[in-house]
């Protein structure tokens, strides 16, 4: 039952809390840490080709073009990033963890447990525009596609066209983001409760050994799905810098190859 709306304006004022703590800072941090990322994610791939996202042999990708969809029928304006990270975009802005992230931080709904909010009732995600969260489960089918596409980048930067098998930083920095990426995505609470979570016993279930162990794997990734949740975005962010500087020559990718990355 909702708690009746305070009638005093001191009872109303946002923010009244008994707590003595630092409430504030998990919520500032949290915004300010999505907030860079938003802005910068945003300005590479609006960029596109005025910011080279590909080494010239095909090497390194950034992630945020992986796959490359460039259309020739496209205006040379257009960034081929938006084809792609529509997907990964809706799957986390719908993500349970990052909603609470950004209801806190960006909303104040509410800005951290026993603070007062500015809202005086809650409709839940029942109504317009947040029964849009809904769609979490289908982003969760779209993104666990780019999983296998980002392992199978990263195994291509193991080979040098024309050269042969070899290793170098940013090989290792495109597995390990795919690596997070997949972590984070396993993690997902409706993955783990479309693999087995509605079932009450295993022992009745078709495939019940494979599903298990599936939902085993997915609970570890669960149980620290907010760790993963910051460590994939920051290492998405990472991985794409890092193409984007040895793509344009700003630095030198240190590696076993002899020719030019």
């Amino acid at each position: 039952m909702a708690a009746p709306a305070a009638t005093d304006p001191i009872e109303r004022r946002y923010g009244l809390t008994h707590r003595v703590d630092r409430w504030w800072v998990e919520p500032l941090l949290v915004g300010s840490g999505l907030g860079i990322f938003i802005i910068y994610s945003g300005i590479s791939a609006m960029l596109g080709d005025r910011w080279a996202f590909e080494t010239e042999n095909g090497l390194y990708l950034s992630p945020f073009f992986e796959p490359l969809i460039h259309p020739g029928w496209l205006p040379d304006w257009f960034s081929p990033a938006l084809l792609i990270l529509w997907a990964p975009l809706g799957f986390r802005t719908t993500c349970y963890y990052y909603r609470r992230a950004y209801y806190r931080s960006y909303f104040l709904s509410p800005p951290a447990c026993a603070v007062r909010e500015p809202a005086n009732s809650y409709a839940g995600e029942s109504t317009l525009p947040l029964v849009i969260q809904n769609a979490h489960r289908w982003f969760m089918y779209v993104a666990l596609l780019f999983i296998p596409i980002l392992f199978t980048g990263a195994i291509k930067s193991y080979h040098l066209p024309g050269e042969g098998l070899g290793v170098g930083l940013g090989s290792i920095i495109l597995t390990l983001n795919a690596f997070f990426l997949m972590m984070y995505t396993i993690g997902c609470h409706s993955l783990r409760h479309w693999v087995a979570g509605g079932l009450n016993q295993f022992s009745r279930t078709p495939l019940r050994r494979v599903r298990r162990q599936a939902w085993e794997v997915f609970t570890v990734a669960n149980e620290h799905h907010r760790l993963w949740a910051w460590v994939s975005l920051v290492g998405v962010g990472v991985t794409d810098l890092y193409v984007h500087l040895v793509a344009n020559g700003v630095i030198t990718d240190p590696n076993t190859f002899t020719g030019p990355i």
